[in-house]
């Protein structure tokens, strides 16, 4: 029996739960039809395009309206209006829509090619072969090098490292700058780089079937008779990248859309804006007003025709067709239904479209979001979402690479109770560091010219030989689980596991004292020019219980010392007694450190007694090998030796936020923006940034941390969250909990809760996979919503996009999210709106963002400003549109009543072909395109202004029927009074006006003045283009008027020019302008009366302050937000960026090459 029948038969008695595969046999992988290495962010294709955007389009209700308009104008019994009138705009919608569609997916399609076409190396027939990525299959072995990206999961075979080690960064996965360290399996290791070993390899694999976890795998090699278990250790994920090991060979075991990257990028969805949704309930509002009207219309043709009609048949004959009043009232109700179409023009979609795409260039052409660095302006890559940007309630945030630029620096430190770090001049007065201030270190021929220290008393003290400042610089050069790499004489290369550790070492090597080399039993400094080797006799790792790391090495004069580096809380209490003073005045150093936002680690020793070390070793050695509680047993260990430490200072570290990110979650927060930081980093350094960047303040009433491991303890947590926020929350009489209690038909609206006071909650990736649950997600919105602030870590991306997801359902708010990398694209995704950086984590999440940008600070001018007035062009334009066409249709239901109900229409045919084509469209597009209320600095030194947009105030269905109602009596005053006019007048010469083309271009005339002069009262900002646009389509509409009426197009095409000499007939009529006066005297009241009236009886917030900057002349200075320190207030700035297990490796010897080897092996960024 073949592989594939053998698999065939394990895989359906165990019921497809698992992945058989077999190395350097592409047969099974064919059999098990898995799929290759192709990922597709694209939408359409050559062959689906056509059907699947029409879809789309068609779901808009308009289009599908205008649809069945269609084919009713296509039967001549009842149409009134020719069949192109209405096909001829549906195609240009369709066509402008498709079009840009297809741009949008053409350049998703390069950007799929362009990874798709990376070259890999794969082994075929013994020899490596250059072949692209998306010709890799399940079963293959391809070969990485140092600094190229993971082609697909595939299980770690061997590589250049000792034991086979390899090192990837994953912050593209999960957000983690530091480094991970991956083992191949035992039984691969010696296969090395040896091709013939690697072809004639010819392991099956089976394990789980492909998922979205990123930190678990299990799965079992069989190779020579012989079970292997595969963890997650062995496997390299694509998004990875390989650092600091020349290559590695691996057997790929997951491909294309299976990988773990792609299992949690989430599925591209049609994004369609509120607006887009409140239209469509608002096209069905209009299609049953109009059924409506034509129902009574038809009815009223019916009475007619009965009592009137059925005797005028020898002057007014009933069509073929019509054998009675009910069939003639029937096709008179279509035939109403055809001339009322205009209610909905479908120019309305076409002018939204346009309006979008110009709002969508002013993002793209604003040099204010430009960033030079990178010679990359801001870019709206889709045009569909601009006015929601104006709408925007929930921001979700990645930390690493969008708060944050993944660089540290070592910016402080207290050591024996004195602060260095701050720049003081001659006066003893705090001034701000500047490059004059720089320290030299060129005495020391080690240091790294990239370090930068502001602060010489530090150095004065080195060079003086304080005895605890060269023991604090000793203790950091010693205790650490970084490597040393020297390629050229004096040039030293740290690769360190995590970038805290990094900046302390390189701040030690600057300061004279230079971490130079180490084996697994020697560590050798440079201290202040002279080599010192000290013996590592054990290193104490560290872990997220401990906090801390100690190393105990025998000095050169034969001394034993233990230091040891943690968090605060952790080594205050492991202090000798004689420390508090000192430790009171650390503390007071660590509290101004706290307030700056740094990151610190506070650093002590211990002289141990060597006889009680030598009993302790054995203790240690024992336990190391111990098969049972072994972690206990050293944890145990641990604390009987890192006890009565003697402090020796702390360390202040700066994770280098992006520029103005405080400032501009402030300023987000003004406009009540809630900010949420969904990370894949740790608990500690993503409190700490959101403390750096003022998302959680010292000022809070309180910030809560729910860590429980199940449902129950996490339920608790947040109900005891909850009452404190809101105690009355926790009764049954609570009216959200009454609403709660209700049945509602999911997804449903949660009412917003105000809490008694300003909270932050923090929250873990294990504990929210509890709280994403069942009932406890509710508990969760309700408590994390009355947050000021929410910081989730550890997150898995699909978690981040499960929590966008539950906003969007029970918040019935726009959300937004913003990222830079892979991790954040299925978030981004979920969102309402994406942002992505192009930032240092590659350009996933830009690629599969709505807009993108270089830095965070951009996002409040994209929302404050762009944003805001995208909205607010919308909702004018909007309100202003359906006002124009009520009021230009509508005429002709009162018309009706004169003409017995016989579907004729008022105006000529001409004039509704161009009345929103032509007549009415320029002044609409000067409106909104180029009208803003206040400008760019305003909007922004005022982001109380964002508010109306964020409760949907300018748009809504209450302001669509205020421009119903106004439509409706527009259109009463437009018709009754020309035929108040002209009703039994005459003209000069005694000749009567009364007639029918006469009194249309009366109506016409007054209506195009109507509309222009109520849009003029709507522009706030007025350009010679505004001007132009207005008074110009007036002068458009005379000349156009001319040229139609005149006589030689009348002569020419009788038939289609019907309106001989009526222009110049009519307006020279002194009743024609006193009509039009009048009319637009009339149906300006409403419109003025209710601007007049609303701040006294219906103010909004707004209003008050667009009055404060009436009166200012010019906008005040930007906020200053000083972090202030709160005496008696104490807070842990503690943030560490290590992982668990380095120290081992180190000491076993496994990261340690041989002396033929070519460098260093310890992790690190290059």
């Amino acid at each position: 029996m073949s592989v594939c029948e053998l698999h065939s038969e394990s895989r359906h008695n165990e019921g497809e739960e698992k992945r058989y595969l077999k190395a350097n046999n592409m047969e099974v992988s064919i059999f098990f039809e898995y799929p290759n290495n192709t990922i597709k962010t694209s939408k359409y294709n050559a062959f689906n395009f056509l059907p699947l955007n029409l879809f789309e389009q068609f779901q808009r209700l308009a289009n599908a309206y205008f649809l069945v308009l269609l084919f009713l104008q296509l039967i001549p019994q009842i149409s009134s209006l020719a069949w192109y009138t209405t096909v001829i705009p549906l195609v240009v919608v369709l066509s402008i829509t498709g079009v840009k569609d297809a741009i949008d997916d053409v350049k998703r399609h390069k950007n799929d090619n362009q990874v798709n076409n990376h070259s890999v190396l794969k082994l075929v027939d013994g020899r490596m072969e250059e072949d692209k990525w998306m010709n890799v299959q399940v079963g293959n072995i391809i070969k990485l090098e140092n600094n190229q990206p993971v082609t697909a999961d595939m299980l770690l075979l061997s590589s250049s490292e000792p034991y086979s080690l390899a090192y990837v960064e994953t912050a593209d996965l999960d957000g983690e700058t530091n480094l991970k360290v991956k083992q191949a399996i035992s039984c691969t290791c010696d296969m090395e780089d040896n091709l013939d070993l690697l072809s004639a390899f010819d392991g099956e694999v089976k394990c789980e079937l492909p998922n979205n976890k990123l930190h678990k795998f299990a799965g079992v090699l069989t190779y020579k008779g012989k079970d292997y278990f595969l963890d997650h250790d062995k496997l390299l994920l694509r998004g990875c990248v390989i650092r600091n090991t020349d290559w590695c060979y691996g057997l790929v075991i997951y491909t294309g859309p299976d990988t773990k990257l792609m299992q949690n990028s989430g599925k591209s969805t049609f994004k369609q804006t509120r607006i887009d949704h409140l239209m469509n309930v608002l096209v069905l509002w209009i299609f049953l007003l109009l059924v409506i009207m034509c129902l009574m219309l038809a009815i009223g043709h019916g009475i007619w025709e009965s009592r009137i009609g059925y005797y005028f048949q020898i002057f007014l004959p009933w069509k073929s067709h019509v054998s009675s009043s009910v069939v003639s009232s029937l096709s008179t109700f279509w035939s109403y239904f055809i001339v009322l179409n205009t209610m909905v023009p479908i120019s309305l979609y076409v002018s939204v479209e346009l309006i979008r795409l110009g709002n969508s260039y002013y993002i793209n052409w604003d040099r204010k979001m430009f960033y030079a660095p990178k010679n990359m302006p801001a870019q709206a890559r889709t045009t569909t979402l601009n006015e929601e940007l104006g709408q925007v309630k929930y921001v979700f945030s990645d930390k690493t690479g969008t708060l944050t630029q993944n660089i540290m620096i070592f910016h402080k430190c207290s050591i024996n109770g004195n602060l260095y770090g701050d720049v003081a001049d001659r006066n003893g007065e705090k001034v701000t560091a500047s490059e004059r201030n720089k320290v030299d270190f060129t005495y020391n021929k080690l240091a790294d010219p990239k370090f930068s220290f502001y602060d010489k008393t530090l150095v004065d003290a080195v060079k003086k030989g304080d005895h605890w400042v060269c023991l604090f610089f000793l203790s950091l050069s010693l205790c650490h689980t970084v490597m040393s790499e020297e390629k050229v004489e004096g040039e030293l290369v740290y690769q360190a596991q995590s970038p805290d550790e990094g900046a302390l070492v390189t701040a030690a090597r600057n300061f004279g004292f230079v971490f130079r080399s180490r084996t697994s039993e020697t560590i050798t400094v440079v201290e202040m020019g002279k080599v010192q080797i000290y013996q590592l006799l054990a290193i104490l790792d560290f872990d997220n219980v401990r906090k801390r790391m100690s190393v105990i090495v025998r000095t050169p004069d034969d001394r034993v010392l233990l230091f040891c580096k943690g968090a605060d809380t952790i080594i205050c209490e492991l202090l000798h007694s004689s420390c508090t003073s000192l430790c009171n005045a650390t503390m007071e150093h660590l509290d101004d450190f706290a307030s700056e936002g740094l990151r610190t680690l506070m650093v002590a020793y211990r002289e141990l007694d060597n006889t009680f070390f030598q009993t302790w070793s054995m203790k240690h050695t024992e336990a190391s090998m111990s098969l049972d509680n072994r972690e206990k047993k050293l944890s145990i260990l641990y604390e009987e030796i890192e006890k009565d430490l003697l402090l020796l200072g702390a360390t202040a570290i700066e994770d280098k936020l992006q520029d103005g990110v405080p400032e501009t979650i402030f300023t987000l927060s003004k406009a009540g923006i809630k900010i949420w930081v969904l990370t894949g980093d740790k608990q500690e350094t993503a409190v700490n940034i959101a403390y750096s960047c003022n998302l959680l303040e010292d000022e809070m009433d309180a910030v809560f941390i729910v860590k429980g491991n199940d449902g129950e303890t996490v339920q608790q947590e947040l109900r005891e969250a909850r009452s404190k926020m809101k105690p009355d929350s926790l009764l049954d009489s609570d009216p959200v909990n009454i609403f709660l209690a209700q049945k509602h038909k999911i997804p449903f609206a949660v009412p917003e809760e105000v809490p008694n006071g300003s909270y932050g909650l923090i929250i873990n990736g294990y504990s929210l996979a509890y709280a994403l649950e069942g009932q406890l997600e509710l508990e969760l919105l309700r408590v994390a919503c009355m947050c000021k602030a929410v910081i989730c870590c550890r997150m898995t991306p699909l978690q981040k996009a499960q929590v966008v997801e539950l906003v969007k359902k029970y918040k019935k708010v726009v959300t937004l999210a913003i990222g830079d990398g892979a991790n954040d694209v299925s978030m981004i995704k979920a969102a309402h709106i994406g942002v992505g950086i192009s930032g240092q984590e590659g350009m996933q999440a830009m690629l599969n963002s709505d807009f993108a940008f270089s830095q965070f600070h951009y996002l409040q001018r994209l929302i404050l400003v762009h944003g805001r007035w995208s909205y607010n062009r919308m909702c004018k334009f909007l309100s202003y549109f359906f006002y124009k066409n009520f009021a230009f249709t509508l005429v002709h239901f009162w018309y009706a009543f004169f003409n017995g109900f016989s579907a004729q229409t008022v105006y000529d045919n001409w004039f509704i072909t161009c009345y929103n084509l032509i007549y009415t469209s320029l002044p609409v597009l000067g409106m909104s395109l180029f009208d803003q209320d206040v400008n760019d600095v305003w909007s922004l030194r005022f982001p109380e202004l964002y508010e109306p947009g964020q409760h949907n105030l300018y748009f809504n269905k209450k302001v669509f029927a205020g421009c119903l109602m106004h439509g409706i009596f527009s259109s009463f005053v437009l018709f009754f009074i020309p035929m108040g006019t002209i009703y039994s007048t005459v003209r000069s010469d005694g000749k009567e006006i009364s007639d029918y083309q006469s009194y249309s271009l009366m109506v016409q005339t007054s209506l195009i003045c109507v509309v222009t002069t109520q849009i003029a009262l709507k522009i706030t900002y007025w350009t010679v283009i505004s001007h132009f646009f207005i008074w110009g389509s007036l002068g458009i509409y005379f000349c156009i008027l001319f040229l139609l009426y005149s006589d030689g197009l009348c002569l020419m095409l009788p038939n289609v020019f019907q309106f001989l000499g009526v222009a110049r007939n009519t307006l020279n009529q002194p009743q024609l302008w006193m009509s039009v006066f009048l009319t637009v005297i009339l149906c300006m009241l409403p419109m003025i009366g209710y601007q007049f009236l609303r701040p006294l009886f219906w103010p909004i917030s707004v209003e008050k302050v667009l009055r404060r900057i009436q009166l200012m002349r010019h906008p005040p200075p930007l906020p200053s937000r000083t972090r202030r320190k709160h005496p008696g207030l104490r807070r842990s700035a503690y943030a560490f960026s290590h992982q668990q297990g380095f120290g081992a490796l180190i000491t076993s010897g496994k990261t340690m090459r041989s002396k033929g080897s070519k460098k260093g092996s310890f992790p690190s960024k290059k």
